[in-house]
């Protein structure tokens, strides 16, 4: 176990170590780092891969936090390199992580030699999704996670019946209310940086499940195209969570990309 007291806040992060280039793995809301396993296990004997915790999620959560948004993230993620001594990574990101990993490509472009964006988009969350939302919260805040709501997350974030989701559902029902209150807000808070990212000056690969019900294919089309560098990649039969559902071919899009670096 490893922690970095950085920028403020004391972030919990796994490092494969190694002289390869740096892939940082930044995870989704409600997740952690091990949503990345399935990454890490294919690359890291060619490549130092890092994952982190986020503020208010997993290892780095604690029994206080302060509101905070994607630009506070990014900050997080750049100090968190620079803890460990690396001037430049490539920066996967899934979903809210995808929203700081392109927030700290505009702020910190120095430290960023390519985008990985899984399942994410530049724009704000759906305003019909927002209040659906908002009420599981509420619900779950105010009363736990009972099995219908629980039922109902993993469906959006892993798919319908996936077989790995009672790990999840688990570390769900561990959550804090004001760390789910504190990402929530950060989420739905956040900024339209559509018409910001044309100055991300890096290669990018945009890979997403066809079947993502949280943040649709039009949505990530549109980040690709207004990105100077990037590919899209979309996975068949892949909901929210496709690296972690559907691994074979996010593995395969992923070390294309990360061979075309070298």
């Amino acid at each position: 176990m490893a922690f970095a007291s950085v920028n403020g806040q004391t972030l919990y992060y796994e490092d494969t170590g190694g002289d390869g280039p740096v892939v940082v793995f930044s995870h989704g809301l409600l997740m952690d780092h091990e949503m990345f396993e399935p990454q890490v296990r294919a690359l890291r004997d060619r490549y130092r891969c890092i994952t982190w915790d986020e503020r208010a999620h997993g290892q780095t959560a604690g029994d206080d936090i302060e509101s905070f948004s994607y630009y506070d993230s990014a900050d997080d993620l750049a100090a968190l390199l620079g803890h460990l001594s690396v001037d430049q990574a490539v920066l996967a990101g899934m979903s809210q992580c995808g929203y700081l990993s392109l927030r700290c490509a505009l702020i910190h472009p120095s430290v960023v030699r390519g985008l990985l964006l899984i399942d994410t988009q530049a724009q704000t969350e759906d305003p019909e999704k927002t209040g659906g939302y908002r009420e599981m919260i509420d619900a779950w805040v105010n009363n736990g996670l009972p099995d219908e709501i629980a039922d109902t997350v993993a469906g959006i974030i892993l798919g319908a019946g996936w077989s790995g989701a009672g790990k999840w559902k688990d570390k769900w029902r561990a959550w804090q209310p004001h760390n789910l209150l504190a990402s929530f807000e950060t989420l739905v808070a956040r900024d339209d940086i559509s018409n910001e990212i044309g100055r991300i000056d890096v290669p990018a690969m945009v890979i997403h499940g066809e079947a993502d019900a949280a943040i649709t294919l039009d949505r990530a089309t549109d980040m690709a195209q207004r990105l100077p560098h990037a590919e899209m990649v979309t996975v068949s039969g892949a909901g929210h969570a496709s690296n972690l559902t559907h691994p074979e071919p996010v593995n395969r899009a992923i070390e294309r990309f990360l061979d075309g670096l070298d």
